[in-house]
């Protein structure tokens, strides 16, 4: 889908112009990439998988204080969520064991169903709140638990109008 040429007065509706971005791919064909923020684990609670909530210095310009804490809030929730040790923890071990581990190609985990909810989370933050300002979240899952990894995009067509026709003529994929 092509949206219509943006004029000037519509780049004022959104910060960063990003209001034509129907999608997160659009986002990632049609920008470029401007730098990348990395939002460390926090260890003060033992290994406890837990994000740091300080708002990096970065993102001052892209996004709200707020949002951005309630958002590694909510995930911080979820992973100590799927972390916590209970009767159906319990449960799931000793069918594992009984079964050789041959009962986890038939059923998904507790943990694996918590880890595709933060999954999709994650997109609906992406979707709703971060792609709007050019940011992207990258799931921590896809960084070894590591990190959450914010891609910061600046928009190629704020520059000039050769670059929104070459990224036009590309997006019939």
């Amino acid at each position: 889908m092509i949206s219509a040429p943006r004029t000037a007065t519509d780049r004022t509706k959104l910060p960063y112009c990003h209001e034509s971005f129907h999608n997160l791919q659009e986002l990632r064909h049609s920008a470029s990439l401007a730098n990348k923020v990395f939002i460390q684990r926090d260890y003060t609670d033992g290994t406890v998988c837990k994000f740091q909530t300080k708002f990096p210095s970065e993102l001052d310009s892209r996004i709200e204080r707020t949002l951005f804490e309630d958002t590694v809030k909510t995930l911080n929730t979820y992973y100590a969520e799927a972390e916590k040790i209970g009767g159906q923890s319990y449960i799931e071990g000793c069918l594992a064991c009984l079964t050789v581990y041959l009962i986890f190609l038939c059923i998904e985990t507790r943990y694996e169903k918590v880890l595709k909810k933060i999954s999709r989370y994650i997109q609906e933050q992406n979707e709703k709140v971060y792609a709007p300002r050019g940011l992207l979240i990258t799931d921590p899952i896809e960084r070894g638990m590591r990190v959450i990894e914010i891609s910061v995009y600046e928009d190629r067509g704020s520059s000039g109008s050769s670059s929104g026709s070459s990224t036009t003529s590309s997006s019939g994929r």
